[in-house]
């Protein structure tokens, strides 16, 4: 075959025009079917005479040549040559021509757009002669006489702009200047009167639309660009059609009044009934990656808040209920995601309490609760439930149901996303839950699990759900028990709160005893306090005052073993340190409430005669006078 390619093109170099044999021979070469073959010859020059040939019909073969021979890597550098792409561009500049006939033009789109593949320097030759102007002027052609070609010209078109639009940011900013989106916006406008006669009109289009999305940072669609891509979506019954335009709203759906526009122009009912209508249909890879895509669209449209609340008006959020009951994990993922963002308010999730959509989550739940089971279904249902049971009126109701019996099993479950959402459901769940936290903190399982993650997950996020659910155990457990022994505004300095123990008032302290049984939790607490967060401070500061005032007020044998076992592990856990610590980093930023729990812990701590010589060799004292806001009440 390589000596049949050496022969044909020793046969053209050699042949002049006027044999009428030139024709035949470029016919023979452009029907080659690897363009590698030629990869050895240096053809640029031949063919640069024969585009510039008077006989049109060579004209149309040299480029119809130079289309097939540019496929290959090599042939398209020989070729980017100016004299080339300047015949080429000005055969352009006459489309359409005097005659109507578009073959011409096909092959020269063919050839341009082959050479521009992946060759900056092709397209920095357009753009130096001015070529870009001549490429966007053809998207103005909208009739076209020649209706045999009009297809071929309209792929061959798009393929020769994609092919330089994505030489970049520099040449899509031109485009836009050239007024590239106010062509394309008429071109899709009479797509979208008629998406089964106009489609490959669309599918040739519309990835112009994406290439400038990927190199013109945050361009914003006009809003009637974004309702037709809409209307196209809801009219086409082509799945790549349907990609493209599902992809592109995507991307202008990332501004929040894009998503209420959408919401207003009913694309997420739209988005429902399709997938409602092909759902048995997405057996394949791609038809289920199709599906995926829409899905996420309805959820990104729900994060816009002037959009969820719009949305919530709508049947949208019956239909987001009743995919709940769906066998398909896609449809049954999305409806949970969508409820999570509609529980984004109060009102809204004490509704879905009293309307049973709660239970109905966590009958979901208790269905894919375990190790083996979709990681993207249980974050979203973790998600859902953990907005609902943050409202007051909510808890007992979720409780009741059964939330912690369901989701407790799931600590088997080492996912990261997935016990991270975990532990900050069952966090907004002991709030204010005196009997709940009491209980968990008996649970073993529980509390050993979340010591173990507090030391050894890699996820930041996990670490300090951790720690933050064991100080959310201790306050919500004993707070309402101990507050008294605190100093509130206008009582006795701080300094005197040792005076107040011990303690007469008497109360349960198995369970508090219980946790401590546990390895590393005094640890977890001590090690909470140089927590970057200045919330997580203040909550292991808490912690700690709760546990001084339980165990170091209590003066029977008993509870004398107890307070020094509590004593020990602190100074083990290097309590005066890791206070010094605190003080030292965080001084400059710390709230009054933050000095004022800081300044509890210290002097609860000073009742120990232990502590109290420990805190002194790490010089807490006067660490203490150099945090800033207790300077300024002193000059005060």
């Amino acid at each position: 075959m390589a000596t049949e390619i050496d022969e044909l093109i020793e046969q053209l170099k050699t042949t002049t025009v006027s044999t009428g044999n030139t024709t035949n021979l470029l016919c023979e070469i452009s029907a080659t079917k690897d363009p590698k073959l030629f990869d050895k010859h240096e053809l640029a020059d031949c063919f640069l005479g024969l585009t510039r040939c008077e006989d049109t019909n060579v004209r149309k073969e040299a480029a119809k040549c130079i289309a097939e021979i540019t496929k290959s890597e090599v042939q398209r550098k020989k070729f980017t040559k100016r004299e080339i792409i300047a015949g080429f561009l000005e055969c352009l500049k006459q489309v359409p021509t005097p005659d109507g006939s578009m073959e011409l033009p096909i092959q020269i789109c063919r050839a341009l757009g082959n050479i521009c593949y992946l060759n900056d320097e092709a397209r920095d030759l357009i753009l130096e002669l001015e070529g870009d102007a001549v490429l966007l002027k053809l998207l103005d052609i909208s009739t076209i006489e020649d209706e045999a070609n009009a297809a071929q010209f309209i792929k061959v078109r798009g393929g020769l702009l994609s092919n330089y639009l994505l030489g970049g940011e520099g040449l899509a900013k031109r485009a836009m200047e050239l007024g590239v989106m106010k062509k394309l916006q008429a071109i899709i406008d009479t797509g979208a009167s008629n998406v089964e006669v106009h489609e490959d009109l669309l599918l040739n289009t519309l990835p112009l639309l994406s290439i400038l999305t990927e190199n013109v940072a945050d361009l914003n669609f006009e809003s009637a660009l974004n309702i037709q891509l809409s209307r196209i979506l809801a009219a086409s019954t082509n799945p790549d059609l349907a990609e493209m335009c599902l992809e592109l709203l995507h991307y202008q759906a990332e501004s929040d009044e894009v998503k209420l526009l959408l919401a207003k122009d009913g694309l997420c009912e739209t988005i429902y009934n399709l997938l409602e209508k092909y759902k048995t249909l997405a057996s394949t890879s791609e038809a289920r990656a199709l599906m995926k895509l829409a899905c996420e669209l309805i959820v990104l449209i729900l994060t816009g808040d002037e959009s969820m609340h719009y949305l919530y008006t709508t049947p949208l959020l019956k239909n987001m209920v009743d995919w709940l009951d769906s066998t398909d994990i896609d449809l049954l993922t999305t409806g949970v995601l969508a409820l999570g963002n509609f529980a984004r308010t109060d009102s809204h999730c004490i509704y879905f309490v009293e309307q049973q959509t709660m239970t109905k989550l966590l009958a979901v739940l208790s269905k894919n609760n375990g190790v083996k089971d979709d990681v993207r279904l249980q974050h979203a249902l973790l998600s859902a439930l953990r907005n609902l049971v943050i409202p007051k009126p909510n808890k007992n109701a979720v409780i009741q149901a059964g939330l912690v019996q369901t989701i407790l099993p799931m600590l088997e479950i080492h996912q990261p996303p997935v016990v991270f959402k975990l532990l900050g459901t069952l966090r907004m769940t002991v709030d204010g839950q005196e009997k709940l936290a009491l209980e968990l903190l008996k649970n073993k399982t529980l509390i050993e699990q979340l010591v173990h993650w507090s030391k050894s997950s890699d996820y930041a996020g996990v670490t300090g759900e951790s720690l933050r659910l064991m100080a959310w155990l201790i306050k919500h457990a004993y707070l309402s028990k101990i507050a008294y022994a605190l100093p509130r505004k206008g009582d006795a300095p701080a300094e005197q709160i040792a005076d107040k123990i011990p303690l007469t008032q008497d109360y349960d302290r198995s369970s508090l005893t219980e946790f401590l049984a546990n390895e590393g939790t005094v640890e977890a607490m001590v090690s909470m306090l140089t927590a970057q967060h200045l919330v997580m401070q203040n909550e292991a500061l808490i912690a700690l005052c709760i546990l001084s005032v339980v165990y170091l007020s209590q003066k029977n044998e008993a509870g004398q073993e107890q307070a020094q076992r509590l004593q020990d592990e602190l100074i083990k856990c290097e309590v005066g340190k890791k206070l010094a610590e605190l003080i030292s980093k965080s001084s400059d930023s710390m709230t009054k409430e933050i000095v004022e729990n800081l300044q509890n812990c210290v002097n609860l701590l000073k009742s120990s005669e232990q502590l109290l010589t420990h805190l002194e060799e790490n010089n807490i004292n006067e660490l203490l006078k150099s945090i800033p806001i207790l300077t300024e009440y002193c000059t005060l």
